[in-house]
């Protein structure tokens, strides 16, 4: 058994496959889920997990070198914008239609169980070295 950093097995697997470039979109509870990426569901209750849990968890394992998120999460949703903002300094926003469109190239979905809106960004990972 694993002693620390992200015990679901299916959410370790799928980040194990990811390579450089490759999109990862973590999402809140209400995202439309496009067809094709592999989708880990973590949603177990209204809030639980946290859209800031999971991002997060995923920064401590992961290689990000870009994110996108939706500009009305500005406006609709000031604790998630906050978050994006401190976590992604060079963040871009484009409209949620763009993000949607976006996130049907994503490899992996990463569904959280967060009930604010627009808590959702489409990480671009990038190497360690």
């Amino acid at each position: 058994m694993k002693r620390h950093g992200i015990l679901n097995r299916h959410l370790a697997g799928a980040l194990a496959e990811l390579g450089h470039g490759d999109g990862v979109l973590v999402c809140d509870a209400g995202m439309p889920i496009p067809d094709g990426p592999r989708v880990v569901d973590l949603a177990f209750r209204a809030g639980v997990p946290s859209f800031a849990e999971v991002v997060d968890g995923l920064l401590a394992e992961l290689v990000v070198e870009g994110a996108t998120a939706a500009s009305e999460v500005r406006e609709a949703n000031p604790a998630a914008a906050a978050l994006l903002a401190e976590r992604f300094p060079g963040l871009e926003l484009v409209p949620h239609e763009r993000l949607k469109e976006l996130s049907a190239g994503a490899r992996l979905v990463v569904r959280t169980g967060e009930a604010r809106p627009y808590a959702n960004v489409l990480l671009r990972c990038g190497v360690f070295f």
